[in-house]
């Protein structure tokens, strides 16, 4: 059995969508090519909020002002925790270091599953367990 692994990530909202992450399309990573949510994998001693502020710092070079324990998910040997908070800056200001794209998802691309990226100019699914995710987001209205 795989060992387990624990990932912190984070659904940053701002005018009615949420902030999405184009992964890059390499086979040996998990969800090549799909969008999903910014953050990864826990630091050793660290603990899912100090892991997923450093993520977003890492990844888009956002110091997130405010984030919230969403959920927390097992699926399989990989345990998600889910924050969410609002995005205080344009998403043009925000420095990818880490993906092929980064765009603010409509609710409607959500329910589809489907988001058009700009930057490679295709339509790339989204990750199942992020869809379901943010669809459940969604469903407490909670922007």
């Amino acid at each position: 059995m795989p060992e387990p692994i624990e990932v912190a990530i984070a659904i940053l909202h701002q005018a009615g969508g949420c902030l999405m992450q184009l992964r890059d399309d390499i086979p040996t990573i998990i969800y090549p090519g799909h969008w999903a949510f910014f953050g990864g994998h826990l630091e050793p001693g660290e603990t899912p909020h100090e892991g997923v502020r450093r993520e977003l710092m890492e990844e888009i070079g956002y110091d997130a002002p405010s984030l919230t324990l969403f959920d927390r998910r097992t699926s399989g040997h990989v345990t998600r925790n889910i924050y969410s908070g609002p995005l205080t800056v344009t998403v043009e200001s925000l420095i990818l270091t880490e993906g092929m794209d980064k765009k603010l998802c409509s609710r409607d691309e959500i329910v589809q599953g489907r988001i058009y990226s700009p930057k490679i100019q295709q339509i790339c699914p989204i990750g199942l367990p992020h869809q379901q995710i943010l669809l459940d987001f969604l469903a407490h209205n909670l922007i």
